[in-house]
């Protein structure tokens, strides 16, 4: 198969993309940790449940190489060791998986929501739960998409870092995703820099992890500075940073560049259905109640539920809800608090 489609890829390989029938208690879109949690506590509560993942369970957590502060790994664990862990225990309990398959819209007809689905298809659910997280966001340098792939990527797999055994990596970024990031290449490379716009690491990464990052000794932060070119014949070869402050840049030579640059949220199939911020992240509960007022459409007799958007039956939990605690644990919270605000939101039909 030449540069196949990824649902191509999908049926060659027996994953499963077409759902079992039309119409489920609850459909969860998104399968990072606040779609899992919600699989798994939709599924133990009774649930007909539905979970459809565009590309691969566990979300940008699943490409973590260590969660250190997660609840009952004092050891931590991988993003993909927590991510398999979840779907096994979500299946056990009876979720339906379809990943990779892709959800393009909604619309509302009744007490039923409809999900369109990439393939054309058609599902109905009585509760709906948006998980889809953040993306990340791509940085307009020369030569970067060149190389991308070739010792430029994107929140880079952990099974990379045996390829640049003895090199030197950097890293764009400064959050916790960043941090871990350092921390796991660094067994391997000779030495990894970490390139950080911001003035220190304080104002976006946990302090547990700034603290492992400063006592290792072939990891280099580099706080103020951007990386502005990247150079190679059939791979990275060099990169060019820049001084924020003084604008002098320098040409370095570069095993690999890892950028872990912030994110963006995944809605724009949203648009017209539920309220969203500026920025694309999806509104609920309190922040939809301004002065007094219910959201424009409001049809339910009662204020928004925390979790619930401005369509009644349709909530949101994790990253890609607005003002969230972006993070593993508070995701996995939301998940499980978003399957009891279902369980009200049926009752009550």
């Amino acid at each position: 198969m030449s540069n196949p489609p990824t649902s191509a890829v999908a049926q060659k390989l027996g994953l499963k993309t077409k759902a079992e029938f039309p119409f489920y208690d609850l459909v969860v879109v998104g399968a990072g940790p606040a779609g899992l949690a919600a699989a798994v506590y939709g599924a133990a509560d009774g649930l007909h449940t539905l979970l459809v993942e565009r590309e691969a369970p566990g979300g940008q957590a699943g490409r973590s190489s260590r969660i250190e502060n997660y609840l009952g790994f004092p050891m931590g664990l991988s993003g993909n060791d927590l991510a398999r862990r979840a779907v096994t225990q979500a299946r056990r309990f009876g979720t339906e998986i379809l990943a990779p398959q892709e959800v393009t819209g909604v619309r509302i007809e009744g007490p039923t929501r409809v999900l369109k689905l990439a393939d054309g298809s058609e599902i109905g659910t009585r509760a709906l739960l948006i998980a889809t997280g953040i993306a990340y966001r791509k940085l307009d340098l020369p030569g970067l998409d060149r190389l991308s792939g070739a010792g430029v990527y994107y929140y880079a797999p952990m099974s990379d870092a045996f390829s640049y055994r003895d090199g030197d990596i950097y890293i764009v970024g400064g959050a916790n995703s960043a941090g871990q990031a350092a921390m796991y290449f660094s067994k391997f490379a000779r030495k990894v820099t970490m390139l950080v716009r911001g003035k220190s690491l304080s104002d976006s990464m946990s302090q547990y992890l700034e603290n492992q990052i400063v006592a290792t000794k072939n990891i280099e932060v580099k706080l103020n500075t951007s990386v502005v070119g990247v150079e190679g014949g059939d791979r990275c070869e060099n990169i060019t940073i820049q001084d924020n402050k003084t604008h002098s840049t320098e040409q370095v030579s570069a095993s690999a560049l890892l950028i872990y640059a912030g994110a963006v949220p995944r809605t724009d199939w949203l648009a017209g259905v539920v309220e969203r911020d500026a920025q694309g992240y999806i509104i609920s509960g309190q922040h939809l109640v301004l002065e007094g007022k219910r959201p424009t459409g409001w049809t339910a007799d009662r204020d928004p539920f925390y979790l619930e958007t401005s369509v009644p039956g349709i909530f949101v939990a994790g990253d890609v809800r607005h003002r969230s605690a972006k993070g593993v644990t508070s995701g996995v919270g939301e998940g499980a608090m978003a399957v009891k605000l279902v369980h009200q939101y049926l009752g009550l039909l």
